[in-house]
């Protein structure tokens, strides 16, 4: 057992440390998956495989692309990211040239898992520098000499002016790395001047600044530029060869340090508390908070929603208006608004941003409302604002669902035809194909044919500021459509706006039945303030007897009555300015 252990030790920690990767992405993040996996369209086909391979850097884009679509799977995607991890740390240590310093080896992909805390880290990245790391150590395997005599040299010259041109095409600028783990040292300047020869060639041919050049096309989400904790992680793989090949020969037995049990657990132990300390600083808890708001309405998880906002009450205008959607989809909103931050009617539905992250949320809302030609229009602006200029498999989805809701089933055609060349989103694409012309099988679909319904039949402009007035449009032409009546009472609310309140209340009352607690108290605020009295049945004597005690605490300290915190979660706190 001691021999065995002696002999696989190595294998264990790369396993062990894999394990940990793959719980961190699966169980941890595993919306920050999906986020990835929604802003690009991986297509089985010819013409987007050569629109790939046209560019430089091209077939790790195409492969880091390949293997993003798995992300669909939360599973998949953090065992896709462990082996990738694991293949970086395990050639790090080959590239060391020495069996000794195994801990070391597993610094660039702690810095690496750091790094992919930054959301727009695309996995073409991690692709190229694998790649690079593999054609450094085939390099280094079938031109291992132990003396450089005249034809070596010129051998591996030779081999170097061949293989960079070539892998700057396949990999991009990281290529160089393979250039700075190349031995002797004139020969790694020779292939890094060869690189750089290469991106100002492509930039005098291509349509490519030298500058996206140089930082790479598919590594990034944002073209011009590149984190600096990037651009580190091959020189420490650099750093890390090179001091293994200097120090190669060194005192020990096999030429290799002595490396006590000791030292080895103590190594061990300050890469492990280096990763403990570094990997969560690279996690932006409030942008990830927002990500993980956007993918449970994705998928629809409206009680998830709810549940992560009673945990953690939201405070910015996504996740706000993440919350009152769910809380509406649920037919809450007009019992719980109170129990959770507002922020007006902004929370409701937020102001325009062209962005492609808020705008993905923003016509969540628009859909569910009814409105589906902005909801289509919101879409297309959020492909459209991706700034690597990919095309999103979530955004061509919803165009594929607007067209087929309006009846333009060619343009539904197209998009759906797309959807067929992935592998996720085919099964999906065929049955909805199915439904093209036939008016009796949307109708009768549980979301398209009630959205058909709630739609207006005339297509008009309007800004966010009139949220009230279209949720009042939507809903005098369908009122059984409860997530408008629902907007529509609760914006001048939110506003404190109670002369509009008060107009609208009658308008919903009149026609449906619904009288929730904040619409309760927001008329006993209004008659109170009117300084008239309620009139009977419409609020309830439980919310009577609370406001009148509320007015008491309020009349003796104003706003700032410690006491009127047992209020908090009502309308008259959030009136008063307790919000």
């Amino acid at each position: 057992m001691k021999r065995f252990l002696s002999n696989h030790w190595k294998a264990g920690l790369t396993l062990l440390f894999g394990l940990v990767v793959f719980l961190f992405w699966r169980y941890r993040y595993p919306f920050a998956l999906t986020y990835q996996e929604q802003f690009q369209l991986f297509l089985f086909d010819d013409d987007y495989l050569a629109e790939r391979l046209a560019e430089p850097g091209g077939m790790a884009r195409y492969i880091g692309e390949f293997l993003t679509q798995f992300y669909n799977s939360v599973t998949l995607g953090a065992l896709i990211l462990a082996v990738l991890l694991m293949l970086v740390q395990r050639l790090t240590w080959r590239l060391m040239h020495t069996t000794r310093w195994y801990s070391l080896s597993f610094l660039p992909s702690i810095i690496l898992w750091y790094a992919m805390g930054d959301e727009s880290v695309l996995l073409g990245y991690v692709v190229a520098l694998i790649l690079a790391m593999l054609l450094a150590y085939i390099y280094s395997k079938c031109n291992t000499f132990n003396t450089y005599n005249k034809s070596n040299k010129y051998a591996r010259a030779f081999i170097l002016v061949v293989l960079m041109p070539i892998g700057y095409w396949l990999l991009g600028p990281m290529v160089v790395l393979t250039a700075l783990l190349v031995s002797p040292w004139w020969l790694a300047g020779m292939a890094v001047t060869e690189v750089l020869a290469c991106v100002l060639l492509t930039a005098h041919f291509l349509p490519f600044p030298v500058e996206r050049l140089l930082l790479g096309i598919g590594y990034y989400r944002f073209p011009v530029t590149l984190p600096y904790v990037l651009m580190a992680v091959p020189v420490v793989i650099a750093v890390l060869g090179r001091l293994g090949e200097a120090f190669k020969g060194c005192l020990g037995k096999g030429g290799e340090f002595v490396e006590r049990l000791w030292v080895r657990v103590a190594a061990l132990a300050v890469v492990a508390v280096l990763g403990l300390l570094l990997i969560p600083r690279g996690f932006d808890a409030r942008k990830y908070e927002l990500i993980e708001y956007d993918y449970l309405v994705r998928i629809k998880d409206w009680n998830g929603v709810i549940r992560k906002a009673s945990e953690k009450t939201p405070d910015l205008p996504m996740s706000v208006s993440a919350t009152n959607l769910a809380l509406a989809m649920t037919n809450q909103l007009g019992e719980r608004a109170f129990d959770f931050y507002q922020r007006g009617s902004e929370g409701l539905l937020p102001n325009f941003e062209r962005n492609f992250t808020t705008a993905q949320l923003t016509g969540e809302i628009y859909f569910h409302l009814g409105l589906v030609n902005t909801a289509q229009r919101f879409a297309f602006e959020s492909m459209e604002a991706l700034p690597d200029y990919s095309k999103s498999a979530r955004a061509v989805k919803r165009l594929a669902e607007t067209n087929l809701i309006n009846g333009e089933y060619d343009v539904a055609r197209k998009y759906l035809q797309m959807l067929q060349k992935t592998i996720f989103y085919r099964p999906w694409a065929q049955r909805t194909m199915e439904m093209l012309g036939q008016e009796r099988l949307i109708d009768s679909h549980p979301l398209y044919g009630t959205l058909r319904q709630y739609r207006l039949p005339d297509d008009f402009l309007f800004s966010e500021q009139e949220l009230d007035k279209i949720c009042g449009q939507l809903f005098m032409h369908n009122q059984q459509n409860q997530m408008a009546a629902q907007y529509l009472l609760m914006a001048p609310l939110l506003d404190a706006d109670l002369s509009r309140f008060m107009q609208y209340v009658p308008v919903v009352q009149n026609r449906i039945s619904y009288n929730p607690r904040a619409v309760q108290e927001g008329i006993a605020f209004a008659f109170m303030q009117q300084r008239q009295p309620l009139p009977q049945g419409v609020v309830s004597p439980m919310i009577q007897q609370q406001m009148q005690e509320f007015s008491r605490l309020y009349s003796q300290g104003g706003s700032g009555n410690p006491a009127l915190q047992r209020y908090r979660n009502t309308a008259w706190y959030y009136l008063i300015g307790g919000k």
